[in-house]
């Protein structure tokens, strides 16, 4: 079943978007299928493979079944690579190998997929989006769940770019300028959550860490005000039915989980709430 003017809006939260995956999972086996989808980070790996119609997918990225196909670093490959995760492995070797992306049916896709990344110079959010280069797509991808401090900047045409969510971590805005009717939000915080002010100590690390960027710092700086500002506006829309929001219920993993069945059970959750509310997503979408 295909949404028409309708957009869907995925959340990062790195390992978090596991709830987001069960959520998008129920939705594929459903066939339901939004015309516009943007994602942040995490949430623009589930968007990817929300398009390619490849249930189960993210997930297994997320949750890799053997050990020798984990994505995190130790401590020496960490000061080695300047990374917590290997970026290789999750953007070259999973979609070519270990978990096939079907580029083919992405690329066909009548879906519009933006995914969200942060310009380090600008310190602006960007809308990507690509629809005949496979290189370029998983890089744009690479460049949308860079996190901060945690893995590289990643350069795409000669820029370069850091996660998504530093920008626009929910671009309910961005939504809203598609002029679609319908607009579904899948958080991966609990309701009230709000992001706490960057500490001074944090301060000089970004200083130091990102001295050539200033305009990224004022970014940084600024991300726990914007999406606060953002989470507020959300809850107006939501309480007076202009959007339909799904977010965890349960007490949300951390960012940088590696307990299997921690992650499980959350990706659990996040199938089994969006079954309960798929009647009332169903009547909010006019179904």
């Amino acid at each position: 079943m295909s949404i028409k003017k309708a957009t869907l809006v995925l959340e990062g939260g790195a390992t978090r978007g596991v709830f987001t995956s069960g959520v998008l999972d129920l939705l594929m086996e459903k066939e339901i299928y939004t015309s516009h989808v943007i994602g942040v980070s995490a949430g623009a790996c589930n968007a990817l493979s929300y398009v390619s119609r490849q249930p189960g997918r993210t997930r297994d990225c997320m949750i890799p079944k053997e050990k020798d196909l984990g994505y995190y670093y130790g401590i020496r490959d960490f000061v080695k690579e300047k990374s917590i995760m290997n970026m290789d492995m999750i953007f070259d070797r999973y979609p070519k190998e270990i978990y096939p992306f079907d580029f083919d049916t992405y690329f066909k896709s009548e879906i519009e997929c933006q995914l969200v990344t942060t310009n380090c110079v600008t310190g602006k959010a960007e809308y990507m989006t690509e629809r005949k280069d496979r290189e370029r797509l998983m890089k744009i991808c690479r460049a949308s769940c860079s996190m901060p401090l945690l893995t590289p900047i990643v350069n795409v045409d000669g820029v370069p770019y850091l996660d998504g969510g530093l920008a626009d971590s929910v671009p309910i805005r961005r939504a809203e300028s598609m002029e679609n009717e319908k607009i579904v939000v899948v958080l991966t915080k609990n309701a009230g959550y709000r992001k706490q002010t960057v500490s001074k100590g944090m301060q000089k690390i970004y200083r130091r860490a990102y001295r050539s960027y200033p305009a990224l710092i004022r970014t940084i700086f600024r991300r726990s005000f914007e999406y606060n500002k953002t989470m507020n506006y959300l809850d107006q829309l939501e309480k007076k039915g202009k959007v339909f929001v799904i977010r965890p219920q349960v007490k949300p993993v951390s960012r940088l989980e590696r307990n299997t069945e921690t992650l499980h059970a959350f990706y659990e959750h996040g199938y089994k709430l969006m079954e309960r509310k798929l009647d009332a997503l169903m009547e909010y979408l006019g179904k």
